[in-house]
């Protein structure tokens, strides 16, 4: 989930008023601690890392707590952070172990130990929250702590374990501040990142202070910054308009992002490449009016990506075609390959060899409030609903309880936005389409699970190629979802910010300190 793409594919840097060179200015000494606002759509669900495995809450994660590891600017591989270093021990990809740095200290003062680093692992296995990321840790069999060494046993061969170390699962915890069977559930947090999290009001606002006892990957640990959280586009573009937010990221409505030009006055614009997709997931249990694949088949045969991607979203983001994004190593167009175009009178044949009453009833819910869903879900209704084939009921949720209903097998076609966890094709295998997966369309496929764990076992990540191609076959052919569209990443501030361009690449974290005043 949580941010978004593999890597910077391309970048646009927008300097109005001031030129390029801008971007490159230091900080003027009276502006060093004044706060920097940052505006943005998305929402936390829980400040504990065992019971959140959103975009927002592992934005505010990679601030305020640490990991073992965590990724450099547009890196590929992690790097030690927490840790002073990390390895495979032996070649058989089971055993993993980290030293930690020396040094490191909770807000309290106490001293962080390899004890916090097992506590924060097993708790998150322990809660297995339907909300929580538990499922990123499906390899993980046990942790051991030995003064500053940590070692993690896995159950089978995971080339990605530390990929997954360096995500908001890896959030390191004080283990006298975090109960072990349940989530906290007040606004205090007790990490060690680059910030530490001073105030706090659900859905509106976390002030982020640097943290002065802060060590490691991050060199600077930068400006002070308020997250303001607003409840949809609009608001957040409002907000944008007013100047009551310097930096808006995640998300402007898409009508604002198309109209955006190097000629606007007063502004700055990244715009990136991105792999965070969206896709349309399918409750495949029985009982479910999705249940046979070839009404799913059918469901694939009438998504018009292309019209998605122009009426509603004005050309902001691409039609996608598979699993695996564009630009992450193992893509391929599946769903092209399978269904080229929309065709209502294949449709209606698989339907009718399905033997189901037309036209076929389902529920279709989405996150209100979140960027421009409630308009394609508009638009999904109408595509869907061609030829009276199918009657879609349409409702949009309170993000919180949007994702209480998916995870609980409630709705019968969900819309949700997938951010990379890491930089790696198997964070759009296991988590969307395994077994128990996270996306819990009560899908299951012997097939599928056995390329996951096949693709798992490669220390060189390109030999699993071939694995992830046939993965996104299988999916094309049980379609339990349906890939919509890749997005693009923007981030717009105003003229005297800069960095903008760096918070966030694919890799997970988002980096607020690297924001400052020119």
């Amino acid at each position: 989930m949580r941010s978004v793409r593999m890597r910077i594919l391309a970048t646009l840097a927008v300097l109005a008023a001031v030129g390029v060179g801008g971007w490159q200015l230091l900080p003027s000494q009276g502006d060093s601690d004044k706060t920097i606002q940052v505006g943005t759509t998305d929402a936390v669900t829980s400040l504990d890392p065992a019971a959140a495995y959103d975009a927002g809450s592992w934005a505010l994660f990679s601030n305020v707590f640490q990991s073992l590891l965590t990724y450099e600017p547009g890196g590929a591989s992690p790097v030690p952070d927490a840790a002073a270093s990390c390895g495979f021990v032996g070649h058989d990809l089971l055993t993993y172990r980290c030293t930690l740095r020396e040094g490191l200290t909770f807000p309290s003062g106490r001293s962080m130990t390899a004890e916090d680093v097992k506590y924060s692992f097993d708790r998150v296995k322990k809660i297995k929250s339907d909300v929580g990321p538990s499922s990123l840790l499906d390899t993980l069999a046990s942790v051991s702590a030995d003064g500053l060494k940590v070692t993690f046993q896995l159950s089978s061969p995971d080339a990605t374990f530390p990929f997954k170390v360096a995500t908001g699962a890896g959030s390191i915890v004080d283990r006298t501040k975090y109960p072990a069977d349940g989530p906290r559930t007040d606004n205090g947090v007790d990490g060690t990142g680059p910030y530490e999290l001073t105030a706090y009001t659900k859905n509106k606002k976390a002030r982020l202070t640097p943290n002065g006892n802060y060590k490691g990957a991050v060199k600077d640990t930068g400006r002070p910054v308020d997250l303001l959280y607003y409840a949809d586009a609009n608001k957040l573009n409002s907000a944008w308009k007013a100047k009551r937010v310097d930096v808006a990221t995640r998300q402007l409505p898409p009508q604002v992002l198309a109209g955006l030009n190097a000629s606007d006055p007063g502004r700055r614009v990244s715009e990136s490449d991105s792999a965070e997709t969206r896709n349309l997931y399918l409750n495949t249990r029985t009982g479910s009016p999705l249940h046979e694949t070839k009404v799913r088949q059918a469901m694939a045969w009438l998504v018009d990506r292309e019209q998605l991607a122009a009426q509603v979203y004005d050309g902001t983001v691409d039609p996608l075609y598979s699993l695996i994004p564009t630009g992450i190593t193992g893509h391929t167009t599946s769903f092209f390959d399978a269904y080229p175009k929309p065709d209502t009178e294949k449709a209606k044949q698989l339907l009718t060899e399905a033997g189901v009453t037309l036209p076929v009833r389902f529920t279709y819910g989405y996150g209100a409030g979140r960027g421009a869903a409630a308009a394609e879900a508009a638009e999904l209704k109408r595509q869907l609903e061609a030829g009276g084939l199918f009657k879609v009921t349409v409702k949009g949720y309170e993000w919180s309880d949007f994702q209480k209903r998916w995870a609980t097998g409630k709705l019968d076609a969900y819309a949700v936005g997938w951010v990379a966890d890491y930089p790696d094709a198997d964070t759009f295998g296991a988590p969307l389409v395994g077994t128990d997966g996270t996306m819990n369309t009560g899908y299951s496929s012997s097939l599928v699970d056995h390329l996951i764990q096949s693709g798992r076992e490669y220390a060189d990540r390109g030999e699993a190629t071939e694995d992830f191609r046939e993965l996104q076959q299988a999916v094309a052919a049980d379609v339990p979802v349906i890939p919509l569209w890749q997005a693009k990443e923007y981030v717009v501030g105003s003229e005297d910010v800069g960095g903008g361009q760096y918070l966030s690449d694919g890799t997970g974290v988002f980096r607020l300190w690297r924001l400052t005043w020119i």
